[in-house]
C-alpha cells in the first residue's frame, strides 16, 4: 500500500520524476503498475486494481512464487541472528552451507564458490578469474574472450563486451568496450558445419583467448533462442584441445528452468567456470555465485599475485545466503522435474496454437520457457495492455513475447498465460 497520506497518483508522480526504471528514459514516459503485494503466482495491484498472474517470475527468479512460508521463515530466522557481516576475514554458516549446496548440485568438478552481488558481477568475476589464471601461468597475452553472437551476459563492462555487438542493447558502447571474438549464433539443431566453425575459431585464436563464454542451451535476453546441447560438447573438446578455459553463464538457466538442474547437464559437460544467479534465492534477494574448478583456483594461487582481488561489500551476505539455502532445499525436496515438465506441456499445448497465425514467425518451448517470436517489432505498450486485460503480467521485448513462469504455476494459470501471450501477439 502507498504510505499513509500518499495516494497512488502521488506515488506515480514521484516515481515519474525521481525513479529511473530499467531500460527506460528519465523521466519515465510509461506509467508503471503499482504492486501492493504478491502471493503465490499473483501480483496484487494498488487501489483495487485486481491481480495479475506473473508470467515472468520477476525476471526469471521467483521460481517458488511469492510470499512462500519456507523462504519467509528462513529470512526471519536469519534476521534474528544477523542480517550482514563482512566476509573479509570472517565466515558464517549460511555462506558455507550455500557453497556446499552449490558444489553438490553443480556439474562434477566445480569445487570452489565465489559469492557475488548479482549475475552481471558474477560474470565480471568469471572473466577476472580466467584472465588472472593465464597471467599467473605466464601467458598474459591470453586476455580475449570468444563467444557466439546473440548472447547476453549482463549490463556491466566485461559482460557487455560479450553481448551481441550488433543490434543488441549495448551496441552504443561498441567503440569503448574491449574487442572480443565472435562466432555466428548457434543454430537450433546440430549442424556439423557450424560445429567446425566453432572448432576453427578456437584453434585460430587460442594464442590470445583466455576463455570461451556462452549461455548453455538458451540464449536469454539476447533473443530467447535455443540450441543443441551437442555444441556444448564441441566447445568442451575444442577448449581442452587448444588450452582455452570454458565458462557457462547459467544465470538464466540454472535451478531447473530448462528441465535439468543446470543446462550443462543436458550435455553432461563441466565448464571450468560457471555463473549462477537469478533463481538462486528464489527471487527474494540479490545474490549470485561464480563456481570454478580446482585447476582454475590452483592456477591463480600459483601466480605472482596469488589472490583473486575482488571483494564486494555485501559478499556472502548472511540474509541472502540463508534464503538461498532454503530455496535450494525447497527445490530439491520436491519433484521439480515433474512440475517443470507439466509447465512445458501446458506451454507447448497453449502456445502451439499460435503457430502459423498472422504475424507469428516461430513458437518454441523448452522446460518452463515459452517463446513466441513475431515477424515484426513488438508494440510493447499495446502488447502489455492486452496481456494485463487477460489478467497476466508479461514483459515483451524486441520481436518476442515470452513467458518463464514460477514452477508453482497451476495448469489453469499456465493456460491463462498462454491466452495472454496470444492476446499480446495479436495486439503487438
Amino acid at each position: 500500500m502507498p504510505e499513509p497520506g500518499l495516494s497512488t497518483h502521488e506515488l506515480l508522480d514521484l516515481d515519474r520524476r525521481h525513479v529511473w526504471h530499467p531500460y527506460g528514459p528519465m523521466p519515465g514516459r510509461r506509467e508503471p503498475l503499482v504492486v501492493e503485494s504478491a502471493s503465490g503466482v499473483r501480483l496484487r495491484l494498488a487501489d483495487g486494481g485486481g491481480e495479475l498472474v506473473d508470467g515472468m517470475s520477476s525476471w526469471w527468479s521467483a521460481i517458488h512464487g511469492y510470499n512462500h512460508p519456507v523462504l519467509n521463515d528462513a529470512a526471519r530466522g536469519q534476521l534474528d541472528r544477523m542480517s550482514h557481516v563482512m566476509f573479509g576475514g570472517l565466515t558464517h554458516e549460511p555462506a558455507v552451507r550455500l557453497a556446499k549446496h552449490l558444489v553438490d548440485m553443480s556439474p562434477e568438478g566445480l569445487e570452489h564458490v565465489f559469492l557475488a552481488d548479482s549475475g552481471s558481477v558474477s560474470v565480471e568475476v568469471a572473466v577476472k578469474m580466467c584472465l588472472q589464471y593465464w597471467r599467473s601461468l605466464g601467458r598474459p597475452e591470453k586476455h580475449k574472450l570468444l563467444t557466439w553472437r546473440g548472447g547476453y551476459h549482463g549490463d556491466t563492462w566485461q559482460p557487455m563486451s560479450v553481448c551481441d555487438p550488433e543490434g543488441g542493447m549495448h551496441e552504443l558502447w561498441s567503440g569503448a568496450l574491449p574487442r572480443q571474438i565472435f562466432a555466428d549464433p548457434p543454430p537450433a539443431a546440430y549442424e556439423e558445419s557450424y560445429a567446425q566453425q566453432l572448432r576453427d575459431a578456437i584453434a585460430a585464436h587460442a594464442h590470445e583467448v583466455a576463455a570461451v563464454i556462452v549461455e548453455p542451451l538458451v540464449q536469454g535476453a539476447g533473443g530467447m533462442r535455443f540450441h543443441s546441447p551437442a555444441y556444448l560438447r564441441v566447445l568442451r573438446e575444442a577448449c581442452d584441445e587448444h588450452g582455452v578455459l570454458l565458462v557457462f553463464d547459467e544465470i538464466a538457466t540454472g535451478f531447473g528452468r530448462t528441465g535439468t538442474l543446470f543446462a550443462a547437464d543436458h550435455a553432461a559437460v563441466t565448464p571450468d567456470v560457471m555463473c549462477v544467479g537469478k533463481a538462486l534465492t528464489g527471487g527474494y534477494l540479490t545474490l549470485a555465485a561464480t563456481l570454478c574448478t580446482a585447476r582454475v583456483a590452483d592456477g591463480i594461487s600459483r601466480g605472482e599475485v596469488p589472490v583473486l582481488a575482488h571483494g564486494p561489500t555485501f559478499m556472502g551476505n548472511p540474509l541472502a545466503a540463508a534464503v538461498a539455502c532454503a530455496s535450494i532445499e525447497l527445490l530439491l525436496a520436491q519433484d521439480w522435474r515433474a512440475e517443470v515438465k507439466r509447465i512445458e506441456t501446458g506451454l507447448a499445448d497453449g502456445l502451439g496454437a499460435l503457430r502459423g497465425t498472422a504475424g507469428v514467425r516461430d513458437v518454441r518451448v523448452l522446460g518452463a520457457i515459452g517463446v513466441v517470436q513475431l515477424d515484426h517489432e513488438v508494440d510493447m505498450a499495446a502488447a502489455t495492455r492486452a496481456a494485463v486485460a487477460e489478467g497476466v503480467w508479461l514483459r515483451p521485448f524486441r520481436d518476442l513475447i515470452y513467458t518463464m513462469p514460477p514452477f508453482v504455476t497451476g495448469d489453469a494459470d499456465v493456460a491463462r498465460i498462454c491466452r495472454a501471450v496470444g492476446a499480446a501477439a495479436r495486439a503487438a
